[in-house]
């Protein structure tokens, strides 16, 4: 979707009609809440659906984005979505519009992200013409440096354009990262109907085949163009011809300023292998402006450009009358009858709660529960982001407002919860479960575990002598199984309980360790979760163990001859792949050639499973 850009540019009179001018008044098929996040204008609308303001109770203002009906009725879009979402939550940039609250599971699927006070970059353009060389190599440097952010997390943007660009005083911000890959295998986009904007698109892309970080290297340099210039530099038109252009054509950078000639041209290389990193973009910015350290001033922005961004600031104030009472769907899944909105808790917002109380063998309705300190909405779908730490000690997705079991099988209620939450904030230490659900078929997961009983170590619970295997720290290291020369074909993937290990067809659906097509391994079963080992680093079952750096893909182009990986399994086992080859360019099929050793019961803590 087209991200927080507003729907209409308006009247340009005072600060009081500027700033109306880009909040529209919700229509009469608008929701006015959303899971209990009461909305206050309309920001605008896009492919993938419409973008609403809102506020925290503490009063921040956040953009909330409900996806069109079309999307949320297509599972395979939900399963992705779910999946982007939780990589987008681990992504913390200076250059980043953070995502702190989702729900992928309800009947309308939506997601919160922190409101950025400025116009897109396609409205600053449109409204204005051109930006000043300076601005423009500020804007891609910034744009340059949430990339590798985004890309850390292991996400491909896919649809950077000017619309997902917001321009803040202090900078760009990058928005919608990741969502448009949620799309790419509906029904409604595999039927021709395009998410994001042709003139924007990689020639891999246009061409349908695997993107990488490069691709949004090649929007990045379509960017730059159309910042500098006011137009995309393969012309506009049917999408077809538009397309045609950027996979066999030349870009017109006539119009290009010629201090910017040497970044655009090189992004737009056809090649993926021929564009600069996001690192050599941000080197060839600061060549760009004669050698000298890239400083971002205050009036980084042409006046009139700053001057919409003071308009925008002045946001419609949070209504904090409490929402109508309504049945309360249960957070991250959809009820039997439909979507009702319900109201924030009496810790959120201070008001007493409406409607009747729930019946006592009910459990309490998930809502949003909102710590005492700290300006964002804790995040309801997985794993909470970094700068904002909460506890929750829940499997995903998890319940906020239900009571969470203690030692001996005590249950602390709310106001025990909330406290500690208090503590470990104010402290400023924050311990939290990490469990990874990459929004496969758990069923499938579970049936990857072979069935083991007792956490044996490494034969799966009885010994041949009959003996039960140790457990806890006297529990010996499993024997490790090596196997050499695995070929693991893109679109297939492996599953570490089985002997002998053989690919299998399929990249989604809850796999251990897959080859995605899009150009990455992934691990996206239940409680999966790959490491890649630095350069020289040597692998081994202490170092598979004893490795944090948690992330759920790794694309291949980060891998070479000798790079190891290390796989843990959300059944318990452990592996470490050894990358021996990749297949050549002129293979009639792309695939991965490894050696495997894997662990089984090997993972830290797989003595109880």
């Amino acid at each position: 979707m087209d991200g927080q850009r507003p729907g209409g540019e308006g009247d340009m009179g005072d600060r009081g009609d500027r700033a109306a001018a880009h909040f529209e008044a919700l229509g009469p098929d608008d929701p006015g809440t959303v899971a209990g996040y009461r909305l206050s204008a309309r920001l605008g609308a896009g492919g993938m659906g419409k973008v609403y303001l809102s506020h925290t109770p503490g009063g921040r203002p956040v953009a909330i984005k409900v996806i069109r009906p079309e999307f949320a009725e297509d599972p395979e879009f939900r399963r992705r979505f779910a999946q982007e979402i939780r990589s987008a939550q681990r992504v913390q940039g200076l250059y980043t519009a953070p995502v702190i609250d989702a729900d992928t599971d309800g009947p309308h699927p939506w997601l919160a992200t922190a409101y950025v006070p400025g116009p897109s970059l396609a409205a600053a353009v449109a409204a204005h013409g051109p930006l000043p060389v300076e601005t423009v190599l500020l804007l891609v440097a910034g744009i340059a440096e949430a990339l590798q952010v985004i890309h850390g997390a292991g996400i491909v943007h896919r649809d950077l354009k000017p619309s997902n660009v917001l321009l803040a005083a202090d900078g760009p911000r990058v928005i919608d990262f990741g969502i448009a890959h949620a799309a790419d295998a509906t029904s409604l986009t595999g039927s021709g109907v395009f998410v994001g904007t042709p003139a924007f698109m990689a020639p891999e892309q246009a061409a349908g085949r695997g993107v990488g970080p490069a691709t949004d290297v090649f929007a990045l340099g379509q960017v730059a163009a159309y910042a500098a210039v006011g137009a995309p530099p393969f012309g506009e038109g049917p999408s077809h011809g538009v397309l045609y252009r950027i996979v066999h054509e030349q870009p017109e950078l006539s119009d290009v300023p010629p201090r910017l000639t040497e970044l655009v041209t090189r992004c737009l290389a056809k090649d993926p292998a021929d564009r600069p990193s996001v690192a050599e973009v941000i080197a060839l910015c600061r060549t760009a402006n004669d050698a000298t350290s890239l400083r971002r001033p205050e009036d980084w922005l042409p006046a009139a450009v700053t001057a919409e961004i003071s308009a925008r600031s002045a946001a419609p104030a949070p209504d904090l009358t409490p929402p109508p009472p309504a049945h309360p769907p249960t957070a991250m899944a959809a009820t039997a009858g439909g979507a009702a909105p319900y109201a924030p808790t009496v810790q959120g917002t201070g008001q007493a709660p409406q409607g009747p109380p729930p019946a006592p063998q009910q459990p309490p309705a998930a809502q949003p529960a909102y710590p005492a300190v700290g300006p964002y909405a804790p995040s309801r779908f997985g794993t909470p982001p970094p700068m904002h730490p909460q506890m929750s000690g829940q499997p995903l997705p998890f319940q906020p407002q239900q009571s969470v079991p203690g030692p001996q099988g005590r249950k602390r209620g709310p106001a025990v919860v909330a406290a500690a939450l208090v503590l470990a904030v104010v402290g400023g230490t924050a311990v939290y479960g990490l469990v990874k659900d990459k929004g496969g078929d758990s069923g499938a997961a579970s049936s990857a575990s072979g069935g083991t009983v007792g956490g044996g170590a490494g034969n799966g619970g009885t010994r041949a002598d009959g003996s039960k295997p140790a457990t806890g720290s006297d529990r010996p290291d499993p024997t490790p199984s090596d196997y050499k020369g695995v070929n693991l074909t893109a679109g297939y993937h492996l599953t570490l309980g089985e002997d002998p290990l053989r690919p299998q067809k399929g990249e989604d659906g809850g796999y251990e360790l897959s080859y995605d097509t899009g150009g990455y391994l992934d691990a996206e079963g239940q409680g999966g979760s790959l490491v890649l080992l630095d350069p020289g680093q040597q692998g081994s079952l202490a170092t598979c163990r004893a490795e944090t750096r948690f992330t759920d893909n790794v694309y291949v182009n980060k891998l070479g001859t000798g790079r190891q990986v290390c796989v843990t399994t959300g059944t318990g086992h452990l592996g470490l792949v050894t990358v021996r080859g990749i297949s050549p360019e002129d293979s009639p099929s792309t695939y991965l050639t490894l050696d495997v050793t894997v662990w089984r019961n090997g993972a830290a803590g797989s003595a109880s499973r």
